[in-house]
């Protein structure tokens, strides 16, 4: 329950500051690093760093671990390790190219939000 509540606030996070295509996936039976992989999109790589400071204040307001924050700026992909939930926010184009939904296989999505 801990890692859903977890999931919850750092969909809700991303959605109230303009994420789009934030995508939830459950990848617990078929992963031993995490429980969730939540994807979602930024217009630039200043909304990219919005968004993760942003999620980061959440997690901190809501006493949750953070374990590790990757990804520079200009790179157009952040990812935000919280233990049991893996927050991954990029670029249109980077997203594309990377497919991180097509490697997990659409078996493991929970929601897409489309916003």
């Amino acid at each position: 329950m801990l890692k859903k509540d977890l999931q919850d606030i750092c969909s809700k996070s991303l959605s109230e500051n303009k994420a789009t295509d934030v995508l939830v996936l459950d990848i617990k039976s078929i992963s031993s690093f995490a429980d969730f992989i939540i994807l979602a999109t930024a217009s630039s790589n200043r909304h990219a760093k919005s968004l993760s400071e942003k999620l980061i204040e959440s997690l901190k307001e809501n006493n949750k671990n953070i374990l590790s924050v990757e990804g520079k700026v200009d790179s157009g992909w952040i990812l935000v390790d919280c233990g049991g939930v893996v927050v991954n926010i990029m670029k249109s184009d980077v997203r594309d190219f990377y497919d991180l939904e097509g490697l997990w296989g659409e078996n493991t999505l929970l929601n897409n939000s489309n916003q």
